[in-house]
């Protein structure tokens, strides 16, 4: 569900932003170290560290903006 919302956010940011999506049942050591509890789960890095983060499907907009909030 969460592909075409990722695209369509990725569409609108080009290259300002990356978008990985990481299967938490291969990488459950990863899914452990973040807390991901349910999926989707949508993390915003930045610096390497967390600024926003998200349980549940977010519409491409929101999604964008909150990329844009964070990413100045």
């Amino acid at each position: 569900m969460m592909a075409p919302i990722l695209k369509e956010a990725k569409d609108k940011l080009g290259d300002t932003a990356t978008i990985i999506k990481v299967d938490i049942d291969r990488n459950r050591e990863t899914a452990q170290h973040f807390q991901i509890q349910g999926v989707p789960t949508l993390i915003l890095f930045k610096n390497g560290q967390v600024k926003w983060r998200q349980s549940g499907v977010v519409p491409a907009n929101t999604l964008v903006q909150v990329i844009n909030q964070y990413g100045n």
